[in-house]
Formats: C-alpha cells, structure tokens, sequence
C-alpha cells in the first residue's frame, strides 16, 4: 500500500488524496461521512479532499434523497494530467529552440580517440561523399574493415583524392574505383582529411587520435592548399 501511495504521489495525487482515491477504489460508491470513517480521516478534511480529487477529475458524485455520494474516476484519469504536463513541456522545448543561438562557436572542434573514436569519424565521414586527404598512411583505408557497415557504404559511393608518400605506392587502396592516388617523396604519418566543412587530422596509430575542425573557411582553405599539393605530386 506505501508504495501505492508513493506511485499515486509522482502521478500528481498528495498523500490524503492518494488515500481517499484508494479508498474509495476498495468500497465502491459512498458518502463522505462513511469514507471519514473508513479511512479514520476528519469528516470536513474528507470533505475537502474529495472537492479536490474532483477538480482534478479523479472522483466523481451523484445526489441520492438529497445526499452526495462519491466514487472513484477510472484510474486511467491519472494519465490526464500527465499528458497536459507533457503538452506544456513540448510547448516549452520548441519556444526555446527558437531563442537558441544559431551561431554555432567557430571553429567547432572535437577529439577523438581510441577505437570508438575512430568508428565514429568514420560514422562522419561518410555523411560526405566527396574527401580530399594529403599525408595518407592508408591506415584508415584498412581500419574500414574493423567496421564491415561502413566499409560497405564508403567502398560503394566514396569519392577521393589522396596524396600518400612514395612508400604507400603498393597499398590496395590505389585499386579501388573513384579513389585517385598521387604520391609525395615526403616521410609523413599524420594525413590531414578534408570534407564539406570539415577538416580531420589523424594519427592512426595503435591508439587513434584524431581531431576535427568544423569551419567553412578552414575547410576551404585547407582544400585550397590541398589543390596545389595534387598539382606537384606524381601518379
């Protein structure tokens, strides 16, 4: 019974009004001075509660030879005032979406590291089909395999220019359709990725670590430097 009383209470009821409700679920149908009784409560504090429970639709009454006898309102009610709290709420989430600043702080930047980390870059960056990368290991390339559904997505619809040292000349990824290699005589293992607005840099190593910067005119910028490298390196 506590319990009940205490689940009544986080549905809305007080503690009198959960007991009187209750009470009046057990016997059925009864007048205010019988229910007093019953449940060991002052007759006018029943009173009082019961014009209570009936604003708030929890009890209902009918007249009989000039005497009010109540009884309780199908427990489904206790749902009414919840559904108002959540209509007021989402009344209240959507006038704050509209005083949320649209300006997002820029650069926008996130670090990720580790596995999880890496498959979530990965999630990233297959929201742009279109990557421009200078410094590449193919470590990335071979980590899509560790994540079979996005492999699957990049493999299928991924658009690239890659700029690798001489020494990646035998990695597989210069196989694969639509993924263009160039080669630099430069010793790098930091690649710099860049898509839509964004900008990645990584070190794949046994622990990934990679940092993103979500800025257009750092993006464009980068892409622009990337351009000039494509035109120097060789096929």
């Amino acid at each position: 019974m506590e319990e009940l009383i205490e689940n009544l209470k986080m549905a809305g009821l007080t503690g009198n009004e959960s007991k009187v409700y209750v009470g009046l679920i057990k016997i059925g149908e009864t007048s205010a001075n019988e229910l007093a009784k019953n449940l060991s409560l002052d007759r006018t504090l029943t009173y009082t509660i019961l014009n209570h429970l009936i604003e708030k639709g929890m009890v209902g009454y009918v007249i009989k030879a000039n005497k009010k006898f109540f009884s309780a309102s199908e427990p489904q009610n206790l749902l009414n005032k919840i559904k108002k709290d959540e209509t007021a709420i989402k009344r209240v989430i959507e006038t704050l979406k509209t005083m949320k600043t649209t300006n997002e702080p820029s650069p926008k930047v996130n670090v990720y590291d580790g596995k999880e980390g890496l498959r979530t870059f990965l999630r990233l960056l297959t929201k742009d089909k279109k990557i421009s990368a200078f410094g590449a290991t193919g470590r990335l390339y071979d980590s899509l395999f560790e994540t079979e559904a996005i492999a699957k997505e990049l493999k299928k619809t991924l658009s690239a220019r890659i700029i690798a040292s001489n020494k990646y000349r035998t990695h597989p990824i210069r196989k694969i359709k639509r993924i263009e290699v160039r080669y630099l005589d430069v010793d790098n293992e930091a690649t710099t990725t860049i898509f839509g607005d964004y900008i990645a840099l990584h070190l794949l190593t046994d622990k990934p670590f990679i940092i993103t910067i979500k800025n257009k005119e750092i993006a464009h910028g980068y892409l622009n430097y990337f351009n000039l490298l494509w035109k120097i390196a060789k096929k």
